[in-house]
C-alpha cells in the first residue's frame, strides 16, 4: 500500500508542490498503521493457519514462532543465536525499528527535506479514500506476486521429501532475493523518475527514463546470469554442507539465472506502472500471470511431471514471459 507514494509523492514533486510530499507521507503512516492490527493478528496464528494447510507441524511451529516474534517489524515497517528462530526475528523486527529512527533523523535535519515535511498537519486526515484508490491496488499488484512465492513454498512442503523441497526452494528464493534488491533499486528509481517527469509534464522525458533503465537492467541481468552459472556448484555451500542440497541449487541455477534477467525487465516496467498511476492495471497482469498462468504451471510440473522445487522457478519464467503485457498496459 506504501508504494502508492511513488505516484503521489512523485508527481506532487514534479509539479514543484513540495509540501504535499510531507502530507502524503502522513496520510499513508496513518492508514498503514491501521492496516498493521489485522495483520498482526494473522501473524499471531501463522503457526495453527500453516498446519491447517496441511504442512509440515515442525516447519509450521518454527515459522510460526518466527512470524510471532516479528509482529513488532509490522508497525515499525508501516512508518518506514542463543536465541535461534526467536533472535532472528527480533533482529529483524529492531533492524526495522532502527530504520524508522535514523529516516525520522535525517527528515528532521535534512536541508532538502526543509521544503517537503512541514510538520503535522490534519489535512494528512483529509482525502483518505483517493489516497485508498492507489493505495489498494498497489497492495493488491505487489501482494499477488509475493503470495505466489509464498503458495509455492507450501506447495513444496506438500512433496515427497519436503524438507529437502523446502529448503532448497527457501534458499534459491534467499539468493534470489539478494539478487533483485538491485533490480528493486531500479525499478524505484524508475518509479520516481517516471513520476516526476509526469507531474512537471515531460512525457518524453518520462519514456526515455523507461528506455534508460531497460539497458541497465538488461546488462546487470547478462552478467550476474552468466556468474550464476557458472558458480552454480558453489553457491549452495554458503547455505549448507549437505552435498544433496548443494547439487540441487546447483541444478537450481540454471533457472535462476533465466528468470533473473527477464525479472529485470519486469521491475523496470513494474516501476512505471506505480509512477504513472496505473497499478490497477498492474493488479490484474499480476493477477492473470501469477494464477491463471504460473502457479497452475508449477504445481501441473511439480505434481503430475514431478520435477519438484524447480516447477517454482519455472513458474516464474511463465509469469516474466508475459511482461510485454505489462508494457503495453503501461503505456
Amino acid at each position: 500500500m506504501g508504494s502508492a507514494l511513488d505516484t503521489f509523492c512523485g508527481q506532487s514533486f514534479g509539479a514543484k508542490q513540495y509540501h504535499m510530499l510531507g502530507v502524503h507521507k502522513q496520510r499513508a503512516m496513518v492508514v498503514l498503521l491501521l492496516v498493521s492490527i489485522p495483520v498482526a493478528f494473522i501473524w499471531n496464528n501463522t503457526g495453527h493457519i500453516l498446519a491447517s494447510l496441511g504442512q509440515d507441524p515442525e516447519i509450521s511451529a518454527e515459522a510460526g514462532l518466527y512470524a510471532h516474534f516479528m509482529i513488532p517489524s509490522i508497525f515499525a515497517f508501516a512508518l518506514l543465536q542463543w536465541l535461534g528462530n526467536k533472535g532472528a526475528a527480533l533482529a529483524n523486527a529492531i533492524s526495522y525499528w532502527i530504520n524508522v529512527l535514523l529516516l525520522a533523523i535525517y527528515v528532521r535535519i535534512s536541508p532538502s527535506c526543509k521544503k517537503t515535511w512541514t510538520g503535522f498537519s490534519m489535512e494528512a486526515l483529509h482525502d483518505v479514500l483517493k489516497f485508498l484508490k492507489l493505495a489498494i491496488p498497489s497492495a493488491i499488484m505487489q501482494c499477488l506476486q509475493v503470495w505466489s512465492v509464498e503458495m509455492m513454498v507450501l506447495l513444496s512442503g506438500l512433496l515427497p521429501n519436503p524438507k529437502l523441497e523446502t529448503s532448497v526452494l527457501s534458499i534459491s528464493l534467499n539468493i534470489y532475493a539478494i539478487l533483485y534488491m538491485i533490480f528493486l533499486g531500479i525499478s524505484g528509481a524508475t518509479s520516481i523518475r517516471v513520476s516526476n517527469e509526469l507531474g512537471a509534464g515531460r512525457t518524453q522525458a518520462a519514456l526515455l527514463a523507461v528506455y534508460v533503465a531497460l539497458f541497465m537492467v538488461a546488462i546487470e541481468g547478462i552478467l550476474v546470469a552468466t556468474t550464476l552459472i557458472l558458480g552454480r556448484n558453489f553457491w549452495g555451500y554458503s547455505y549448507s554442507s549437505e552435498e544433496k542440497v548443494v547439487n540441487y541449487v546447483g541444478e537450481m541455477m540454471f533457472l535462476l539465472a533465466g528468470s533473473h534477467f527477464i525479472d529485470g525487465i519486469q521491475s523496470v516496467l513494474s516501476g512505471m506502472v506505480r509512477g504513472s498511476g496505473k497499478q490497477k492495471i498492474g493488479a490484474l497482469v499480476n493477477l492473470g500471470a501469477y494464477y491463471l498462468a504460473g502457479i497452475p504451471s508449477g504445481a501441473l510440473l511439480a505434481f503430475v511431471y514431478h520435477i519438484g522445487g524447480k516447477a517454482k522457478k519455472a513458474t516464474d519464467r511463465v509469469y516474466d514471459s508475459m511482461v510485454p503485457v505489462n508494457a503495453i498496459s503501461s503505456s
